[in-house]
């Protein structure tokens, strides 16, 4: 199980390979297409090269599945302890240069998310979170990490009586979601890119987060840990449970629904 000196590791790397994609931030945006036709930029690779380097050191006996190895055929053998990493989330987000995009790093045991990290470098804020250990908010420089802010706790939120607050992909929004959505008392719809969503909904600035659109398992599991962590839960649209290491499906993701607080619709 995930202890406080394990989910600060994770922090560290996450803060890292930051540090890097905001250095590039800074200079012109060169994009390619992988083999999907989805974009990919320098800050991809070089923050999985930290990543992948830092967790090999930390945790040499724990496998890694990561996006951009991954694209490229390279798998390695996992079990029922492996991470799932996202070096940089929301792609799409990074290109437009609206400040959306997070590096995920993610520990799945028996097909469980029970930790993980994701980070915002250009918003400055790090939302962590595990089993038994609760979500936390930190707001931290990349550049700067020794004069981080104090780890504020976050939770989720009992469901307005006056409607839920939905929050839907800012680059990914479908027609099955207004549809979805529909059979829910929504007042308002918020929009935000990446995996930040999910922290959202954790830190009790939106109730659901429903998603029809393809994913990937690096793409969800940081978030879900946070938001698990912070009392959501986030299953199959039919309620199962959500779970990773879905090899027979290329690692892809089923349609899922985050929710703040389930007991509550």
């Amino acid at each position: 199980m995930p202890d406080t000196s394990f989910l600060s590791e994770l922090s560290d790397i996450s803060i890292d390979a930051g540090a890097r994609i905001m250095t590039l931030y800074e200079s012109p945006i060169a994009v390619t297409e992988k083999d999907d036709k989805s974009p990919v930029t320098e800050a991809d690779q070089a923050a999985e090269d930290i990543i992948l380097a830092r967790l090999s050191r930390a945790f040499p006996d724990i496998p890694v599945v990561s996006e951009e190895a991954a694209a490229a055929g390279h798998i390695p053998d996992f079990g029922d302890r492996f991470f799932l990493v996202d070096p940089l989330d929301g792609t799409r987000e990074y290109i437009n240069r609206n400040g959306e995009f997070t590096v995920n790093i993610a520990l799945i045991e028996n097909g469980v998310a029970t930790a993980g990290v994701v980070y915002a470098p250009a918003k400055e804020l790090l939302y962590a979170g595990a089993t038994n250990l609760g979500a936390h908010e930190i707001r931290v420089d990349a550049h700067k990490p020794r004069e981080a802010g104090s780890a504020r706790t976050i939770a989720t939120r009992k469901t307005p009586a006056d409607g839920l607050v939905a929050i839907a992909s800012r680059s990914h929004r479908d027609h099955k979601t207004e549809e979805f959505l529909n059979h829910y008392n929504v007042r308002d719809i918020v929009t935000a890119g990446s995996s930040l969503k999910f922290c959202v909904v954790a830190r009790g600035d939106a109730d659901i987060y429903p998603r029809h659109g393809r994913t990937m398992e690096w793409d969800t599991a940081a978030g879900h840990a946070v938001l698990t962590a912070a009392g959501g839960t986030m299953t199959r649209l039919d309620g199962t449970p959500f779970l990773y290491g879905k090899s027979a499906d290329g690692l892809a993701n089923p349609y899922f629904i985050a929710k703040g607080d389930p007991s509550a619709y």
